[in-house]
């Protein structure tokens, strides 16, 4: 039985890849990216001496980096998410981060494969900008994951300043500085932009945009109908955030129940990849008779249409909105 490697030299490429901009983040940001960290990133320049002012407008400047970028043809396929990501890299660091993973993907290739130069080009290509936006997409989806989970604790932070007689920019100040990061530095910035004149709830709505996030949707138009009509702001939040929490629960229940459901459709989309990555690994060879032949190609292309068919199918069968 001949044995042909080369399949299984391109995953792991493509993995160290993705372990590259990882540590090259990692050693370039460090500590100060960390959402582990107990205090958030804002009270930690405070807190080294910075002014409110610089601070802001630091952080302001990270969230809005990338969202003027988006018409930069390559960069703009990431935009979004190293929006919501918040990824510390410049749009100008991470395109230079894509072409020297890419440039890296070709040596390996060249070093240990036996691909023609223009396959070993094209494939470069893809692994440098496909591991760039795997990483950025994964570091977007971690992100929101956790503000949603951190928002109806902190809602309900909220409640309790305002119970006892604070103001609701106060309120969300003493929230942004009670909450780790991600979102204790996104309500900090919230407060601060209060605090030299911007409407709460359009910043509250803003930063309900940027983040794609229907429950700060809710936030934003819970604080705007108090301010222009009035109420008992401390039980309209405390109601908001039973209904948070709810949802979330929800989410995580029907999130549980299509588990199943996702798995086998993941594994019915990767299956066929995987068998026709183990063929070539076992038996090189395998299709030599029929590679030659006109049909080859039309079938090659009408069975790729069939398993990107069944990967879109599958997903939407299990996408259910909460």
């Amino acid at each position: 039985m001949n044995l042909s490697i080369e399949p299984l030299i391109y995953i792991g490429i493509f993995v160290g890849i993705v372990m590259l901009v990882e540590g090259v983040y990692l050693v370039a940001f460090g500590k100060s990216i960390s959402l582990n960290s107990r205090v958030n990133r804002r009270l930690d320049l405070l807190n080294k001496g910075t002014n409110r002012e610089d601070v802001l407008a630091k952080l302001r400047k990270e969230l809005d980096q990338h969202t003027g970028s988006r018409t930069i043809p390559l960069y703009s396929l990431i935009a979004d998410k190293a929006q919501k990501a918040n990824i510390a890299f410049t749009p100008q660091q991470l395109i230079l981060v894509m072409i020297g993973l890419g440039v890296a993907a070709f040596l390996g290739l060249t070093i240990a494969t036996t691909a023609s130069m223009p396959i070993r080009i094209m494939v470069a290509v893809g692994m440098g900008v496909g591991g760039v936006f795997f990483w950025v997409n994964s570091k977007a989806k971690k992100r929101l994951a956790l503000i949603e989970e951190q928002l109806p604790d902190a809602v309900e932070l909220m409640v309790r300043s305002l119970r006892v007689g604070h103001p609701f920019v106060s309120a969300i100040n003493t929230v942004a500085k009670e909450v780790a990061d991600p979102l204790g530095s996104e309500l900090g910035i919230i407060a601060d932009e209060a605090a030299y004149g911007r409407d709460v709830s359009d910043a509250i709505a803003s930063m309900a945009e940027r983040l794609d996030m229907q429950d700060l949707r809710f936030l934003a138009v819970a604080v705007g109908i108090q301010q222009k009509s009035g109420g008992n702001l401390a039980e309209i939040l405390n109601g908001l955030a039973k209904v948070i929490r709810a949802r979330f629960k929800l989410f995580r229940r029907v999130k549980a129940i299509t588990a199943e459901a996702k798995w086998s459709g993941m594994f019915l989309s990767v299956f066929p990849l995987l068998a026709l990555i183990g063929i070539n690994v076992m038996q090189p060879d395998y299709y030599a008779d029929v590679m030659e032949t006109s049909a080859f190609i039309p079938a090659c292309a009408v069975v790729a249409v069939m398993l990107a068919a069944n990967f879109f199918f599958m997903r939407m069968m299990v996408n259910i909105k909460v």
